[in-house]
């Protein structure tokens, strides 16, 4: 009895963009990092210094937002084939992301605590000390953050929401380097003040305008991954309406369902339910979406129906 060979007929479901070089970056970073937070918890310690020891303990949690960053793509990669990820491995990269964004919307809260803490009982601040720190702290987060900024190139097609091309992934560690970039430097503006014209009471004033920018990178980051976690669909881009001209452009085919949702940075899935007099065959409909090459993974079901146009659009 002869056997057909559907191999041919089978595709993968590796949605995951090269993250190799972002992946490497990240490696660099928690190097540089780690070595900075072991230095200033040392120095600390030794010279007594509250100053370095709380730098450094703050530059563990970015040193953790890092691992989580770095583990999220060992585990993209390992699992890049598994058959056990019905849609790929991409949304680990978000999840990765979504775990970054609630540390630093901690970091942001614990600034914020910290900050009206001092308003109301100041401490004594050696200023040459914690502007040499500050300093040096700025010097190794402007490093980490061009390591870790990506390059975006955009393409002529690429008018459906460039933002969903991302690597919010990389993004999460970018914006935990750039928060301590930025409080750092506030910090840097405060201390210097604080020095030269006794304003010590605006280094909390200027931890707390930090602390509300942090958390507001945080609140986007978190709002950007939670949307692609649930499936969300993408709020801006055109593609579904996109989706249904396309399908509905002979003047019988009618979309009655469609999905449509993130599988991985600038890919996505659709599943789209077609009503019609005289419906095309799934390829007929699938050529018509060829020129959306975000459209990694599509589902077309088709319904023959004797009903006029009107009825089954008011259904």
């Amino acid at each position: 009895m002869h056997r057909t060979d559907h191999s041919r007929f089978r595709h993968s479901h590796n949605f995951v963009s090269d993250f190799t070089k972002g992946e490497r970056r990240t490696h660099i970073v928690i190097a540089i990092t780690g070595v900075m937070m072991v230095v200033e918890i040392t120095a600390g310690l030794l010279s007594h210094s509250m100053a370095l020891l709380a730098d450094g303990w703050h530059m563990s949690t970015h040193v953790t937002a890092f691992l989580i960053t770095a583990i999220a793509y060992y585990f993209m990669r390992r699992h890049l084939s598994s058959e056990r990820y019905s849609f790929g491995t991409g949304k680990i990269g978000i999840l990765g992301g979504f775990a970054s964004a609630v540390v630093l919307s901690v970091v942001a809260l614990l600034m914020a605590g910290e900050s009206v803490h001092r308003l109301f009982v100041p401490l004594t601040i050696h200023f040459n000390e914690a502007i040499g720190i500050a300093c040096v702290a700025l010097t190794v987060n402007l490093v980490c953050a061009l390591l870790l900024k990506e390059d975006h190139h955009h393409h002529a097609d690429d008018h459906h929401g460039h933002d969903h091309h991302h690597d919010l992934n990389l993004r999460a560690a970018y914006l935990h380097v750039l928060a301590d970039a930025f409080t750092t430097f506030l910090a840097i503006i405060a201390l210097t003040s604080g020095k030269f014209f006794g304003w010590g009471w605006l280094d909390p004033i200027v931890g707390l305008i930090g602390s509300g920018v942090v958390f507001s990178w945080a609140y986007q980051l978190l709002r950007d991954t939670s949307g692609i976690l649930v499936d969300r669909t993408p709020l801006s881009s055109d593609l579904p309406d996109e989706i249904r001209r396309a399908i509905e452009s002979d003047g019988d085919s009618i979309v009655t369902d469609l999905h449509v949702w993130q599988v991985g940075a600038g890919k996505f899935a659709a599943i789209v339910s077609i009503v019609a007099h005289e419906p095309k065959t799934s390829d007929d409909y699938r050529e018509r979406l060829i020129e959306h090459h975000e459209l990694v993974h599509i589902t077309i079901e088709t319904q023959h129906c004797r009903e006029d146009h009107e009825s089954i659009a008011n259904s």
